[in-house]
């Protein structure tokens, strides 16, 4: 009788605050939209006045490469084809959920098809209607009381919620969930486009047990605990909405999850305002690949209005994604600062917990060439905000933008070189265990800020350099080497499998589709592939830390190691299989030869490594 209390508690919270909140919205709504009259969505249904311009199935872009001299190729290789990026590995979607609760699993989950990309995912959420895609809401069990309403909170994997607020309650902050449990909450920093807050909490174990699912209350820490907050939570395995960003050109990106790769085209939806979520203007998409949407702005007159909107997208003959993606239109220009010179050479990474290999991977690339480091923090709970202030107070300049967002590195990347073309023209992808160099260099006796600009002089009409990335392996070691990546690992794996680039920004694609180590180009323009440098790439180190990668991978299309799929993919470790134990001899493998370039060069411009607060600065 106590959980049905809880509901009828929860219900009661929403039917009263529903129906103030319609009283409001009529009261207002003459003011409100006096200057403007709302797009009826019966005059703009969905579906019609589609043709948005969907670009055909990625395909790596046309190579104008010279050859990998041979020396450089193990036997086997020298008759082989390039090595091929990870767009040509099977498009696939991983399991978010390592063991969920055995009331959500499907009674067929032992008899399943393999996983399919995006609504079919592995360990999957029961499809609440068979006959349409995963209801993204949580405990729904009608059709009458399903419902398509935006949201301010989602529930991650391993029982973590992310809500977001526009208010900031403070440096320490409580989720209050129904029935009484609480949990901290962790500041992530304001998301990108929307401004809003974000916050992170555990979802407490009495509150999982509650049906249906309801989002926290966030409160101060000083205030006391509220029960029945009767909120939508939506599920992060389904279809949602989830970020935007305001381009300069006026288009509105929609990142969102559920709609890529759909017949018919997408609709882009602007919504407002209070709890109806009228749409309020209706447009095809211009471009609509992988988890990015490009959409055309609203209309003037809902520009000029200091309102925040909802923006969503649909496909054809769907229902509207769910949305915590908010739009707010710009505000006027006039009186604002000349905007910075652009750097020649900018730097994008999504980074999780690695704040200990950072100070490495900035000075080093500042001394050669990085004029701007911009970290896409993926949920980090180390002391990356410490590290990132002595950084900047050593000269650096170094951005962090929030990006929660589980498994959407290449939607990241998207918003990277779209939001960043008015202040980078180049723009380096790689990793902080990626450490680019140049054995030209060998005979400098310093390193100066001209030797990553050399890699990028190169004809109007490259639009992206590769540069192939060579793997080392533990090199002997069983702990962190206090002298850093580049000093500590020295022996690496002979063949190549992968590269990384460097792209003019200018030359990205409208769809801004990506492999994460390349982008599709803009027609008229080309990638080359640069023969006087490559990618130190520290992939295989010591175990106590290698063993993190096994606990999530942030590419959308890549299987995390724990999951038995795809198991001769590259992206894997060699015969490391799926379990996450150290095997035997570890610290001796992946070491066909041995390459001490970048160690001793690294030796001689920084003495004795960048691995240690006390190494110089430069």
């Amino acid at each position: 009788m106590a959980h049905h209390r809880r509901r009828s508690c929860l219900r009661r919270v929403l039917t009263i605050a529903g129906g103030v909140s319609a009283g409001l919205l009529l009261l207002a709504g003459g003011h409100t939209y006096a200057h403007g009259q709302f797009f009826s969505p019966g005059s703009l249904p969905l579906g019609l006045g589609l043709g948005a311009d969907r670009s055909p199935p990625f395909a790596p872009p046309p190579f104008a490469l010279s050859p990998l001299p041979p020396y450089l190729l193990s036997d086997p290789e020298a008759d082989a084809s390039p090595p091929q990026p990870e767009a040509d590995l099977p498009r696939r979607l991983l399991p978010l959920h390592r063991s969920p609760p055995p009331y959500l699993l499907s009674d067929s989950e032992a008899d399943a098809e393999p996983p399919q990309p995006e609504t079919n995912l592995p360990r999957r959420l029961r499809p609440l209607h068979r006959s349409r895609p995963p209801s993204p809401f949580l405990g729904l069990d009608s059709e009458a009381d399903r419902s398509y309403d935006d949201a301010d909170a989602v529930l991650l994997p391993d029982w973590e919620v992310l809500v977001l607020t526009d208010a900031e309650p403070g440096a320490k902050a409580t989720c209050a969930f129904q029935g009484g449990a609480s949990s901290p909450a962790s500041a992530l920093g304001r998301l990108p486009g929307s401004g809003r807050h974000a916050y992170v909490c555990p979802m407490p174990e009495p509150a999982r047990s509650l049906q249906p699912l309801q989002a926290p209350v966030l409160l101060p820490t000083s205030a006391s605990s509220a029960d029945c907050p009767g909120r939508t939570l939506l599920n992060w395995t389904g279809r949602i909405a989830f970020s935007s960003a305001t381009l300069d050109s006026g288009d509105v990106l929609v990142f969102a999850k559920g709609v890529n790769h759909v017949a018919g085209g997408v609709q882009c939806l602007y919504r407002c305002c209070g709890e109806t979520h009228a749409v309020v203007a209706s447009f095809p998409a211009i471009t609509s690949v992988q988890q990015v949407t490009r959409c055309p702005a609203p209309p003037v007159h809902l520009n000029s209005r200091n309102t925040e909107f909802r923006v969503t997208v649909a496909a054809t003959g769907e229902d509207p994604i769910p949305a915590l993606a908010t739009y707010r239109p710009r505000q006027s220009e006039s009186g604002l600062p000349v905007a910075p010179e652009k750097n020649l050479i900018c730097a994008c990474t999504m980074i999780h917990n690695v704040s200990m290999f950072l100070r490495e991977w900035v000075l080093y690339h500042a001394a050669v060439g990085v004029d701007h480091f911009i970290l896409y923090d993926n949920g980090s709970k180390d002391d990356l905000a410490d590290q990132v202030a002595q950084l900047r107070s050593a000269g650096i300049k170094i951005s962090t933008v929030p990006w929660p967002w589980i498994k959407m590195q290449e939607a990241g990347f998207s918003h990277c070189a779209a939001t960043h073309q008015s202040s980078c023209k180049w723009m380096a992808f790689i990793d902080v265990d990626e450490f680019v160099f140049s054995p030209n260099w060998e005979r400098s006796e310093k390193p100066t800020k001209s030797m990553l600009e050399a890699i990028v002089q190169v004809d109007p009409d490259v639009g992206q350099v590769h540069l192939w990335c060579f793997d080392f392996g533990p090199s002997g070691q069983t702990s962190h080497p206090q002298e850093g990546v580049i000093q500590g690992y020295t022996c690496r794996l002979k063949q190549i499998l992968r590269h990384k680039s460097l792209v003019l920004l200018a030359a990205v694609d409208h769809s801004l589709e990506n492999a994460i180590h390349h982008f599709t180009l803009k027609a008229g323009f080309k990638s080359i592939r640069s023969m006087q440098a490559r990618v130190n790439h520290y992939k295989y180190q010591a175990w106590p830390e290698f063993k993190h990668k096994f606990k999530r991978r942030v590419s959308t299309y890549v299987a995390d190691w724990r999951d038995p799929i795809n198991l001769q993919s590259a992206d894997r470790a060699p015969g490391l299989g799926t379990d996450g134990v150290e095997p035997v001899g570890w610290a001796q493998r992946y070491c066909d030869i041995k390459d001490n370039l970048l160690q001793q060069l690294s030796a001689r411009w920084f003495g004795s490594g960048l691995g240690s607060q006390g190494s110089q600065d430069t």
